[in-house]
This record gives C-alpha cells, structure tokens and sequence, in this order.
C-alpha cells in the first residue's frame, strides 16, 4: 500500500471548497474574480459597483462595460450573468475577463528542465516576468506555458523576478500547490544562484578566489514602494558568499546561496556593500548605473533548485543550462 500524500494546506482546503470560476481561462489568463467587501460603502448597482471598483473599466479604448453587461460577460459564482442595474450585497462576487491593451510579444525560448504529473520546471529567460501584471500579460512566462502547454492550473510555485533568468518551479496540480508552496516558505528548498558584480573602491565585498563570507541584513520592504531598503537592526536575512572567479576588469563572478527569501534580497545586500549586479538599474552604484543606462540583462541567474519533494518523497536537484557573460563561464561546483 503507498504511504499516504501530505495532508493539503490550509489554502487548498480554502480552494477546494470554494465553486469553480464560471468562466474558463481565456488566452492563459484567468477571469478576474471580484468579492464584494463586508463593509461595502461604494455604489449599489453592478455596474456602477464594478466601476467604482476598476476605473480602468471606463477606458475609452475599451468595450463600454453597460454593453458587456447585457452581452452576459459579466457572471455570478453559479454562472449566471449579471445585469448592470442589479444591486450588490457584501459577499457576493463578480467574475469577468480583463480585457487586455496592445502587447508586444517576443517570440522566446523556454527550456523545459523537468516536466512530469506534478511539476513543470524551467529555465526562464531574463527580462521576463513570471506573472502577468502591468505592461506584461501576454508575454509572462505563465500565460506563455500555459497556452503552450495547455495546462490550466500551472501555477509558479516561488519568485523570480522578471530581469533575473534561471530555474523557476511551476505546481500543475491545484490540490497540490500548497504542499509546495509550503516547503519553499519553510525554506526547505536550497537556492543557488551566480551573480557577475563590479565592486566599487571600498567596498566590503571578498575579493580573492575561493574566499566566502556570509551577508546578514535587516531588508525591509514597504507597501507601495519598488525596491528594498537595508536598514540598521536585528538581521531578518542572511545570505552564503563564495567568489568563483574574478575578471580583468575587477568584475567577480558569485555564488550565492540565500538562506532567507526577502523580496530583492540578493540586489539588495550586494549593492549595499558597494558591489552591485552588473547590469542593476534598481540599486545601482553611480557607475553602474552609468553603465546601465545603456541597457543590458541582469547578471543574475537562478542556477539550481533542490529539494525533498513534499509529494513524491523524491530528491529534486534542477540546474539551469543558462550562463551568465561576458566574462568567464566559470560553473558552480
């Protein structure tokens, strides 16, 4: 008799017993699923609700939304639609599709590392985002592989930030993202990643091959803001250096593993200490940014992924076949 599979989370117990969407994915994308709030002061209809809610519904450039209501686009939890002068009550949801703007979408190559009935796992390229926010919808790495693979319910199962390339985790199974998800917050996954840095005159950075050294910070984020900020106080993140390989121009090529997961963690502490990722543009060094201005990838790459899987109880060890240049092509051993 098989041993029994971990007992779902408390997210995919939420999941399970909520209904199915009334809409289906359309092009990758799922369809937008609005509750209204328990202390909703707003407008009473649906329609003047739902702008109240979504501004971006009233753009000119769109379909007006009083004609998607009656072309029944606008549906309830059980599938049936919505009409624009019906009144809404806390609780209830309103499911739609977002009607996207006109997006360029590069043609690109998405090395698929492992693929089987549970994960997906590939080797994303840089400057690409993972979820489909903002300018990048169509071109997110999801919306891509599930159109490409057909796979509904392919999730990412961790961050990858959209200029950093590398190995990124996919769940393929709903029920089973949560026991995933899990293990990469519990920090039972080992990330590995190499980085090319230009340390600047003073920094605090190893500089000598073979030389490590272990960056501990206190990283904040704040609601709003894009970057991280490196503030005095109690470490809340902690990150294992190695320098592999130093080039002419000083340039050093990195091992880093991160034993926390703050947002930026990496470009952050780097950049801290006076050594940031050649090609940064969010925590760049005046020279560096200089540099940037002229574009260029990040040099930053998520090169393996291991792990006990939480699923199969098999050891999971991914690396990326990606490299980072100019420079030398030094692999991590």
């Amino acid at each position: 008799m098989s041993a029994p599979g971990p007992r779902p989370g408390r997210a995919a117990r939420r999941r399970a017993r909520r209904p199915p969407a009334p809409l289906p994915q359309r092009d990758g994308l799922d369809p937008v699923r609005w509750s209204v709030p328990p202390a909703w002061n707003g407008p009473t209809t649906a329609l003047a609700a739902l702008l109240h809610r979504f501004p971006p519904l009233a753009d000119p450039a769109a379909t007006p939304i009083a004609d998607r209501f009656q072309a029944g686009e606008i549906m309830r939890t059980d599938g049936t639609p919505w009409a624009a002068e019906d009144a809404v009550h806390p609780g209830e949801e309103l499911w739609f599709h977002r009607e996207l703007a006109a997006e360029e979408v590069p043609p690109a190559r998405i090395p698929v590392l492992l693929h089987d009935a549970h994960l997906l796992v590939v080797d994303k390229p840089h400057d690409m985002a993972t979820m489909p926010r903002g300018a990048h919808v169509r071109s997110s790495l999801l919306v891509r592989l599930r159109r490409e693979t057909g796979i509904a319910e392919l999730s990412p199962l961790h961050r990858l930030d959209r200029r950093t390339a590398g190995v990124i985790a996919l769940g393929i199974r709903a029920e089973e993202r949560s026991a995933y998800q899990e293990l990469f917050a519990a920090r039972g996954v080992r990330k590995e990643y190499l980085a090319r840095v230009r340390p600047a005159e003073g920094s605090t950075l190893p500089r000598a091959v073979g030389e490590r050294a272990l960056l501990e910070d206190r990283l904040e984020k704040r609601r709003g803001e894009l970057t991280t900020r490196v503030l005095p106080g109690e470490p809340n993140s902690s990150t294992e250096l190695e320098v592999l390989a130093a080039e002419g121009d000083g340039t050093l090529l990195l091992r880093l593993v991160p034993l926390t997961g703050r947002t930026h963690q990496l470009r952050a502490q780097l950049s801290s200490r006076g050594a940031p990722i050649v090609g940064e543009d969010l925590y760049p060094t005046p020279a560096e940014a200089a540099r940037t201005a002229g574009g260029g990838a990040l040099q930053l790459l998520a090169r393996t992924l291991a792990f006990t899987d939480p699923v199969t109880g098999e050891a999971r060890h991914v690396t990326s076949t990606r490299t980072l240049g100019p420079g030398p092509r030094t692999l991590a051993r």
